[in-house]
């Protein structure tokens, strides 16, 4: 199949787009003297999750390499936002527990980044664009997710 000049540049403005908006989040929370947007992702998952996840799981749910999330991890851990725990049935496997502190810390930087969301991505994707882009960048993700 080939792409249509719609399509490409459709992604592309998905690309162009993500990019600035990630980096104007970035530097607000910085500026808040708070720690970057992937801490965010980890920690909002785990409390979406109930507050404990299977370290794969956790994977499946971010945007990052294993490894990555690893020394991700490491970090939150070291910082006593959440802590792993072994696998009872599984002794290779292992979970991430929010901490108290870490939800505090989603508190505290869910403002900064709903604030640059407000601004910056709101005021020009209504609900019908929402759902729109919702539902193809979910198509697109079980696309993926099947070949993989």
């Amino acid at each position: 199949m080939k792409l249509t000049d719609p399509q490409l540049e459709a992604w592309r403005a998905l690309l162009r787009g993500q990019a600035l908006l990630i980096e104007e989040v970035e530097r607000q929370l910085a500026a808040a003297d708070l720690p970057p947007i992937a801490w965010y992702d980890v920690l909002t998952e785990l409390d979406k999750a109930g507050g404990r996840l299977r370290i794969h799981e956790l994977a499946d749910a971010v945007i990052l390499s294993r490894s990555g999330l690893t020394r991700l991890l490491d970090r939150l851990e070291s910082a006593s936002l959440l802590r792993r725990e072994p696998c009872e049935d599984d002794r290779r496997g292992s979970y991430a527990v929010l901490m108290p502190e870490g939800r505090r810390m989603l508190e505290r930087m869910w403002p900064v980044y709903e604030r640059c969301l407000a601004e910056h991505f709101a005021p020009h994707v209504g609900s019908g664009d929402a759902r729109a882009i919702r539902a193809a960048l979910g198509r697109v993700t079980d696309s993926v997710r099947r070949r993989a």
